[in-house]
């Protein structure tokens, strides 16, 4: 199975995943691990929360995959020069979620961040993710939910933005809304005993609002978001660069104030 990866690995997309560790991203999996579990992080991008991630669960085994080697390169480079050993069990691979080269029961954790919104059959992959799950181990996986978004000032040009996004989303056949969706998944992937949870993430600071918004100004106009939307005649390049200034002017309102909600699955067969 082939799916497009909205967003793509333009630097400004690769920025948000830089920033993303267990305590900002994975705080409900983090009171599971412990030391000698064996972990596989799916879609792990630049790798770091997959560091932090084998950080926890060291001297266990890690593996982290990505669809496309590009990101991975990165991810790789990220361990270097550090001297704790967690660093020298980490592997990157390309790999495919839908068909995982692990053999059955390979792993204590499977994790996947911001990975299940992406792909046309969420629960294809949950399916695989629980194969490769050991009895007694978790799934955890932890998505946005675009429809959710919610922010202050208003802006008509940010409401045109979120329905370009989800718009390009679904052209792809993908679900941006996917954290309401994750209990219905995993149910329909066959687990049986699942907790499930939210969590945000809130740009309210001027720092943060300066990097929340920089990135996205930067994204909707140069990412392959803009690519695909205005190649399928969503938008125009005047358009998206209405969208960018009004995350801009976003960024530097005194008052900006973004949330970003998420849902959140432990999964155990």
């Amino acid at each position: 199975m082939s799916d497009t990866y909205t967003h793509g690995h333009h630097d400004s997309v690769l920025r948000s995943h830089r920033n993303r560790t267990v305590e900002n991203s994975a705080a409900y999996l983090a009171p599971l691990l412990r030391p000698g579990l064996d972990l596989l992080d799916v879609g792990c991008g630049p790798g770091t929360i997959t560091h932090d991630l084998a950080a926890r669960v060291a001297p266990g085994r890690v593996r982290g995959i990505d669809v496309v080697e590009e990101p991975l390169v990165e991810a790789r480079a990220a361990g270097d020069g550090v001297e704790a050993g967690a660093e020298h069990r980490v592997e990157f691979a390309v790999d495919d979620v839908y068909g995982l080269t692990d053999p059955d029961d390979s792993y204590d954790v499977v994790h996947a961040h911001q990975v299940l919104q992406h792909l046309s059959d969420p629960v294809a992959a949950l399916r695989e993710m629980r194969r490769v799950a050991r009895p007694g181990g978790v799934v955890a996986a932890r998505d946005a939910d675009y429809a959710a978004f919610t922010w202050f000032p208003h802006d008509e040009r940010l409401d045109a933005w979120l329905a370009l996004y989800r718009a390009v989303a679904h052209g792809n056949h993908a679900e941006p809304d996917a954290g309401r969706r994750l209990l219905a998944w995993a149910r329909a992937a066959g687990f049986t005993e699942i907790t499930p949870s939210a969590s945000v993430w809130c740009y309210a600071t001027p720092e943060t609002r300066a990097w929340w918004g920089g990135l996205w100004a930067e994204r909707i106009v140069s990412s392959s978001i803009a690519g695909q939307a205005v190649e399928r005649g969503l938008a125009t390049r005047s358009d998206l660069e209405e969208m960018s200034a009004a995350w801009r002017d976003w960024a530097a309102h005194d008052d900006g104030w973004f949330l970003v909600p998420h849902g959140e699955i432990l999964a155990r067969a």
